[in-house]
């Protein structure tokens, strides 16, 4: 075992006197030893009740044999790093999460590990640590939020940020705005709909590096820490199988993945995260594999921000399970693909069960004709761009309008609320890319406000920046190349004609080769100001393209 480096032999002693100083005993010592990757804080709602659910995999271990030693992990709240220079530092953790524990664990010789994550940025930096590492592993999120109810309607944080629009636009109150504000996020856990957070917990399960209901048990259900045991438990069944997070990570688990992301029209940040997974894990997959597999996969269901229903729903429709056995049942699935329950995806599939259809659609009556995330090329975006398809309202799928270029999201803001933005319009916001923001900041303050001042029928927003899981309507993100790379989105200017055809999977500015040539010669390379950190992210990050991966 790796922890044998620590614990036997002559030379260990040194080893063995410091794992004593931390209560360790003799017969402790010698045992196999499970590295426990917790990403607790106390600033992110999905991640305050950590500690319980920790406690839970420490005593499954144990029951198992094992010897558990917890560390930490940074994590920040994407909804309160909106809105300020806080938003640039959302991305970046991504790789801060993967890089720590990467440390830690080669660091120390575990012999396994468990992953506790839950919001957004730190479910896929704990997967490119998995990726990375090799050892036997199991993942186990927080769980999500209960929906709050306001007015007899259940709303969820999507709904707070809409309403922000809507006094902007006079539709509502402030005293109003302020009920929602207490009422949308009743318990802990990560925020109730199908965002990112949500989304990869989802899609965590369906990779096969979790058990049934790591993606949909709420946060404050008893099973959610019967899990956990569980989990800790699991472990070390993997370990004794030698089952190793690459012998998961094959082509057929991360085409599972999309086509779950597809049927349940999940979080475009999905098309940055799978792939830098699978890049750790040495797996190609690229946009075109997501366009591929949305154009044979329906979807299915229509959670919040995009409908009514929430992770909660989804949980009690059958969860992830259900969702696998509908793509086994249209020969969609790849069943061979292993998981950490140490038996197939198949297998699991085949006893699952749908327990709701208006939550989960049969094949016959899809609530969207293709995959719910949609890539667009064109000359606007040679290497693609992304949008939530199902999300879009129908008059919205083809549209053409006048550019209008904002070179901040602020200066985007200022115009929305200041009533320049007029229906019709395409409101382009650049130079938030992963290298021009820098940190590729989310965009769901513009796109909600849009939405909330009843625009969202009319008014269209592309970005080399990305979106909020949370973000619905005829958003485009993730434009590559990006404007601060010399991308197209860079030559735009005011008035040109944007041209959006999602069922073709199109995105093109009404201008000639030679028009586009004259005015790359005249631009000027794009300066983001960055220091620290941001500066150093700038330097080696690569497109959205291609995941917002670190290249050396």
């Amino acid at each position: 075992m790796r922890s044998d480096n620590f614990s036997k032999g002559v030379a260990r002693a040194p080893h063995r006197s410091l794992l004593k100083a931390l209560g360790f005993v003799n017969e402790e010592i010698g045992k196999p030893v499970i590295g426990i990757a917790n990403s607790f804080n106390e600033i992110i709602p999905g991640h305050m009740h950590l500690l319980n659910l920790v406690q839970a995999v420490k005593d499954g271990i144990r029951e198992a044999g094992g010897i558990p030693m917890e560390f930490n992990t940074i994590g920040i709240c994407d909804g309160t790093a909106m809105n300020h220079i806080g938003m640039k530092y959302s991305l970046v953790t991504r790789q801060i999460v993967a890089d720590s524990i990467e440390a830690t664990a080669m660091a120390t010789p575990f012999d396994g590990l468990v992953f506790i994550p839950n919001c957004d940025k730190i479910v896929p930096g704990m997967l490119m640590a998995a990726a990375r590492l090799n050892l036997p592993s199991v993942f186990v999120s927080g769980g999500a939020m209960l929906a709050g109810k306001h007015q007899g309607k259940r709303i969820g944080l999507s709904d707070v940020f809409e309403a922000v629009g809507k006094v902007e636009a006079g539709l509502m109150t402030e005293e109003e705005l302020a009920q929602l504000e207490d009422a949308a996020c009743p318990t802990c856990g990560s925020c109730s709909g199908m965002y990112t957070a949500n989304t990869m917990n989802c899609l965590t399960e369906a990779l096969d590096m979790a058990l049934p209901g790591n993606g949909t048990i709420p946060a404050v259900y008893s099973e959610r820490l019967r899990l956990a045991k569980r989990a800790g438990l699991q472990v070390m069944e993997v370990l004794k199988a030698d089952l190793r997070p690459r012998d998961v990570f094959t082509k057929g688990a991360f085409e599972n993945a999309v086509a779950v992301d597809m049927v349940l029209g999940g979080s475009t940040n999905t098309a940055l995260h799978l792939p830098a997974v699978a890049h750790e894990a040495g797996v190609p997959l690229s946009l075109d594999d997501f366009n591929r597999v949305a154009e044979n996969t329906p979807q299915l269901a229509k959670l919040s921000p995009s409908g009514s229903y929430f992770i909660e729903d989804l949980y009690a429709a059958g969860g992830i399970p259900a969702v696998l056995h509908r793509l086994q049942e249209a020969g969609k699935l790849h069943e061979e693909a292993k998981s950490v329950t140490l038996v197939t995806q198949g297998e699991l599939a085949k006893v699952a069960k749908v327990l709701d259809e208006d939550v989960v659609h049969p094949w016959s009556n899809p609530v969207y004709e293709t995959g719910g995330i949609a890539v667009l090329k064109g000359n606007l975006a040679p290497d693609g761009s992304v949008v939530k398809a199902g999300a879009v309202d129908p008059e919205m799928l083809v549209h053409s309008g006048p550019a209008r270029v904002f070179d901040s999201e602020e200066a985007a803001c200022e115009a929305i609320t200041g009533n320049q933005i007029k229906k019709g319009d395409v409101v382009v916001i650049r130079y938030a890319g992963p290298k021009g923001g820098p940190g590729m900041p989310e965009m769901l303050t513009p796109t909600s406000t849009i939405t909330g001042m009843g625009f969202g029928k009319d008014v269209a927003l592309i970005t080399d920046g990305r979106f909020s899981g949370a973000t619905r309507g005829a958003s485009i993100g993730h434009i590559s190349p990006e404007a601060a790379a010399g991308g197209p989105l860079a030559l735009v200017q005011e008035g040109d004609v944007i041209d959006i055809d999602i069922p073709n999977r199109s995105l093109s500015v009404r201008l000639s080769e030679a028009e586009m040539a004259k005015r790359r010669a005249q631009l000027k390379p794009h300066d983001s100001g960055a220091t620290g950190y941001l500066k150093k992210y700038a330097t080696f990050v690569s497109s959205a393209a291609e995941g917002a991966i670190e290249k050396y």
